[in-house]
């Protein structure tokens, strides 16, 4: 079973992780198959699965759901779970509640969303043995502070945030970092700065792994799919073979290429 302390240590070594999110019991094993380094049961389930407008509406107990049944179907494999909106922002103790439930039902690892207000749930939740992904950069849970789902850090000052607070996550015991839609040479920034993975959606091929939506990978979300993403089942004959191209392009440095990252103006 893939385990946090090779994933880091193929990381430092410059494998590059490639990660897919899932969902469900059969997606989980066709990705297990396949080899890939883990699973990000992500609350974007809420747009992909439940056709909501945001992840907002995802609830703790469907998370736990989902995480479980993916757990069925990859036993093996390394699995990462968001904590949803509303389940972990009160207090380190509230967080610690959520995530047990989240380790309870499958889960290797819980992702929670923000940078220095997150430092105390991340030194609090680590220290009771429970590994933490930090998520900088596009916070879909923010989407409305944020004027909406749009490129971060692409100014001065908001790009020396983020490396400050890449660091202090890490510093807090943070086990990866995944850094989403912001420019490339930020992350390779971020990258370079801190000792833990970073795994890049929309941010550029220097992130030592990278994530995507399944169902964007595979072309199958409705509407237009974000600029970050590529449809592998469009040179592909099986989903099976989609993801499996998936892994390599990452593994490659194919995937992203230039046309899949965005850069500071």
């Amino acid at each position: 079973m893939a385990d946090l302390l090779s994933l880091q240590q193929r990381a430092a070594q410059g494998e590059k992780l490639a990660i897919l999110t899932g969902y469900d019991a059969s997606f989980a094993a066709q990705l297990e198959a396949a080899g890939i380094d883990a699973i990000l049961v992500g609350d974007s389930l809420g747009n992909v699965v439940q056709g909501q407008r945001s992840t907002l509406p995802v609830t703790l107990a469907e998370m736990i759901y989902h995480t479980a049944a993916v757990a069925r179907g990859a036993g093996n494999t390394f699995i990462i779970t968001d904590l949803p909106f509303g389940s972990y922002q009160a207090s380190p103790e509230q967080a610690l509640q959520s995530a047990c439930a989240l380790m309870a039902a499958g889960a290797n690892c819980v992702k929670v969303e923000g940078g220095a207000v997150m430092l105390e749930t991340v030194s609090f939740l680590t220290a009771r043995g429970i590994p933490v992904c930090g998520h900088l950069g596009l916070l879909p849970q923010s989407f409305n502070s944020l004027g909406g789902y749009k490129v971060q850090a692409k100014t001065a000052t908001a790009a020396e945030q983020l490396l400050t607070d890449a660091s202090a996550l890490a510093d807090a015991g943070a086990a990866m970092i995944v850094l989403e839609a912001i420019p490339a040479a930020l992350a390779k920034q971020a990258t370079d700065a801190i000792a833990i993975p970073t795994i890049g959606i929309g941010a550029g091929v220097d992130c030592n792994g990278q994530v995507l939506v399944l169902y964007d990978m595979l072309g199958i979300t409705p509407g237009k799919p974000p600029r970050f993403a590529r449809n592998f089942m469009a040179d592909t004959n099986s989903i099976s073979e989609a993801i499996a191209a998936y892994i390599t392009a990452v593994k490659q440095r194919t995937f992203p290429a230039d046309k899949h990252s965005f850069h500071a103006t």
